[in-house]
């Protein structure tokens, strides 16, 4: 029963609204539940994934790695298979802190949230699993359209004990889906930084959840700062079989250089 009625608060939620009426504050933080548990496995999770970085007056950089994630742990391994000269460089956030491996001098250097994965515009929270509820404040702005989408626009501020990127930051959620299509994120003076579309969404049967899981195929992030700078994150394949338990290890990725 508890199931069901709470199913049927979703739907109230996600639908498209008769009225302009703005949600509650209870609503809103529901839609950021809402959102957390579609990208939630419940278990492990394998993604290859193609990194493409466009810099004003430089060359192209397309990079190839592969994102572990343990949900249940909160772990995350990233690793880089292309081109050569980054194959077996890493991340690894375990503990709620964030180092990064560089296979050429075999040292570890941890790293704040803001880090440019590889040098691009994106930073950790582009490949981990979703955590609006727990990290920030909601406050509804709105009911807007977005293209031919009508979406919640909610605006969010990080809790005191939430290690982010950014304090501040905006949401667009699509009413029908209540999947994530936009969002923008802000220094604590206001300074927009980045702007982030969600164009595709796909879905993939999760055993150890007993439901699906929702993924974005596709991250379009624009520097606000470095105008002219943009990365494309493109999720190729994605597996949510359980993985080696002593994956989410600095021994295990420095296992990869040996």
């Amino acid at each position: 029963m508890r199931a069901a009625l709470a199913t049927l608060l979703l739907a109230t939620l996600l639908a498209p609204a008769a009225s302009a009426a703005p949600l509650s504050p209870e609503e809103t933080q529901q839609v950021l539940v809402h959102l957390d548990d579609m990208q939630r496995n419940g278990g492990d999770y394998k993604a290859l994934i193609y990194l493409e970085s466009k810099q004003k007056d430089k060359e192209d950089l397309v990079y190839q790695l592969v994102a572990y994630r343990r949900d249940a742990d909160d772990k995350l391994m990233m690793l880089f298979l292309k081109p050569k000269t980054e194959a077996g460089k890493g991340y690894l956030r375990i503990d709620k802190n964030l180092f990064m491996y560089d296979p050429t001098t075999g040292k570890w250097d941890r790293r704040t949230e803001r880090e440019r994965i590889a040098g691009t515009d994106s930073n950790r929270a582009d490949y981990d699993e979703s955590r609006l509820a727990e990290e920030f404040v909601p406050t509804y702005v709105g009911e807007e359209k977005l293209g031919k989408y009508a979406v919640h626009h909610i605006t969010m501020k990080a809790k005191s004990d939430a290690d982010v990127a950014y304090p501040v930051m905006d949401i667009w959620v699509d009413q029908a889906t209540g999947n994530l299509l936009k969002q923008q994120e802000r220094a604590a003076s206001g300074k927009l930084m980045r702007t982030t579309y969600y164009p595709k969404w796909d879905k993939l049967w999760s055993p150890s959840k007993g439901a699906d899981v929702y993924f974005p195929r596709e991250i379009r992030i624009f520097d606000e700062v470095e105008k002219g700078n943009r990365t494309v994150v493109a999720i190729q394949e994605v597996d949510l079989s359980a993985l080696p338990l002593n994956i989410f290890t600095k021994a295990w990725l420095e296992s990869k250089t040996r």
